[in-house]
């Protein structure tokens, strides 16, 4: 019986993918080490590698790069961003105060030259660069950046963003032109590298006034690009920007286009239509592979797949029913449906490991796959003849695989009846944050530090977001959390992260199926380019200037 019904999970999983693959519309969610040559497998390059295409001869200027992305963006202001697709195109045309260097191993610094921090680690000046200026837009010509810009971006952001990416900050101080005080609520261990997230970006007050609710399709920022034009499911024209402070980019433009099909993603790269093809999934990921026109770059990435249960209503607030969902799926065969070509591998915790406060003795204390386990726990809750459940996701193709099969394991192990409501990013974000769904599915990717996992995911203080969108609240992962943030001790910081980590495990509030490579395709002309553990697409930094190759 166990095989029967393994076979026809696995059928399920590629009648569903042979259907995705058709799909036009889009949606989806959403560091330092040795280089890997390109079409290195991601088991090869390693947790922390970096992956980047060989150069061809000397850099040449000139040509538009084209960037295909999985899902539409859908608002660039930087406040307002909840995905990794606004993301790409709002670092390439805003810059941060400081920057992580691509291995994500250390801090450098962008707008700001160098920095000072205060005894009691609440205060951090910045001294910055006396050359960096705005690209012209409809409200200023192009002027210089300045302290008051720094005070006005990071007070935006604390006031107004919708990840509440910088929640310690308490206010910022102009001491000159160039030189900037930033006050923090209390010590906080993160703060340098909230400051080089995308939603974190340096952006003229006179834009934003003046374009109001437009800012997001008209932005302006510091960056190599500038946005010439943004359309909504279409895409986003940038051109260079010609006074650029780190260096002139050798590139005319960049333009990033939605295409939510892999198999689509690839045949544009072997047409020439798209030159950098991100987040591949699925069969477009072997096709790449085993194509000799295309590069496939790939490494593992600091990302969890997951599927959040609501902590606070239905039937999923009480510890016995997640923990009988749990019981009632199996992950690894989950994981090898939805990713058949080694995109990902099977997960069981709520952080990557590539993140220093991964502990895989935390492992042995989730629930494992015991069907029979399940409907007993089931009856004890008091649904002894199952019941049904709202499941919310984004409508790629791997969400959708991901939930049809999670909808076969409930109906078959416990008569649960799941629902699957799919839909774009931008509604799917608003749903999960609204903590109104009974379970969402998604994936998270950020940093190494914890922080950006364990904090935004599980923090009582970030309900209401789209990371704690469940209500997970659980006063001693609090403390732990917080005090975590009163070190600079890395070690010392570990500890309280693996402590929260195994809190976390024993609440249950999800199923936290895969970790996701990093899965680029390239065409052979793209040079220069460096791949990242948390995707990020960098075009022209201080020491990164893609080109193409005639």
């Amino acid at each position: 019986m166990k095989k029967r019904w393994m076979v026809s999970l696995m059928a399920v999983a590629m009648a569903v993918s042979m259907a995705a693959c058709g799909k036009s519309s889009g949606g989806g969610t959403e560091n330092a080490g040795s280089s890997a040559p390109a079409g290195t497998t991601a088991a090869e390059a390693g947790a922390s590698g970096e992956t980047q295409a060989a150069d061809a001869g000397e850099p040449v200027d000139g040509g538009v790069l084209t960037i295909s992305l999985s899902s539409s963006p859908k608002n660039l202001d930087p406040v307002k961003y909840t995905g990794t697709y606004e993301s790409q195109i709002i670092g390439s045309v805003c810059d941060t105060l400081v920057e992580y260097n691509s291995s994500l191993t250390e801090i450098m610094p962008s707008i700001a030259a160098s920095w000072e921090v205060s005894d009691d680690g609440k205060e951090y000046t910045f001294k910055l660069r006396d050359d960096v200026y705005f690209q012209p837009g409809q409200y200023q010509d192009g002027r210089q950046v300045t302290a008051e810009d720094i005070k006005y971006s990071l007070e935006r952001s604390h006031e107004l963003s919708a990840m509440n990416r910088l929640d310690m900050l308490d206010h910022c101080e102009v001491i000159s032109d160039t030189e900037v005080k930033c006050v923090l609520e209390n010590p906080n261990a993160v703060f340098l590298t909230a400051l080089t997230d995308a939603g974190n970006v340096i952006v003229p007050k006179e834009e934003v006034e003046g374009w109001g609710d437009d800012f997001g399709t008209h932005l302006v920022g510091s960056g190599p690009f500038a946005l010439k034009e943004f359309k909504l499911d279409q895409q986003a024209t940038l051109v260079r920007n010609e006074k650029y402070w780190a260096q002139k980019p050798h590139l005319d433009g960049v333009v990033f286009r939605p295409v939510s099909d892999g198999n689509q993603a690839v045949n544009a790269l072997r047409t020439g239509e798209v030159n950098v093809a991100t987040s591949l999934t699925g069969e477009a990921v072997q096709v790449a592979r085993d194509d000799d026109t295309v590069k496939l770059l790939e490494m593992p990435g600091l990302h969890v797949s997951y599927l959040y249960f609501n902590m606070v209503n239905g039937p999923t607030k009480d510890p016995k029913v997640r923990e009988a969902l749990i019981k009632a799926v199996n992950v690894e065969e989950l994981t090898g449906g939805v990713y058949q070509y080694g995109e990902a591998v099977p997960a069981s915790l709520p952080l990557p490991p590539g993140s220093w406060g991964y502990d895989e003795a935390v492992k042995a204390e989730v629930p494992t796959y015991d069907p029979e386990a399940a409907k007993a726990l089931l009856a004890e809750a008091g649904y002894p003849d199952g019941f049904d459940l709202n499941l919310y996701i984004s409508n790629t193709p791997t969400r959708v695989k991901m939930a049809t099969l999670f909808q076969a394991y409930l109906q078959q192990n416990l008569n649960v009846n799941v629902n699957i409501n799919t839909s774009e990013w931008g509604t799917f974000s608003e749903i999960g944050a609204s903590g109104q769904a009974d379970v969402f599915g998604m994936s998270w990717t950020w940093y190494p530090d914890p922080y950006f996992f364990l904090n935004k995911l599980f923090y009582s203080g970030e309900i209401g977001s789209l990371g704690n969108g469940q209500g997970y609240n659980n006063p001693e992962v609090d403390k732990c959390l917080e005090n975590a943030l009163l070190t600079t001790d890395q070690n010392e910081r570990a500890d309280l992260y693996k402590k929260a980590l195994a809190l976390i495990v024993k609440d249950m509030p999800g199923i936290f199926y895969a970790n996701e490579n990093v899965e680029w395709g390239v065409t052979p002309n793209v040079q220069g380019l460096v791949q990242r553990a948390d995707g990020k697409v960098k075009i022209c930094t201080t020491d990164i200037n893609v080109w193409l190759s005639k």
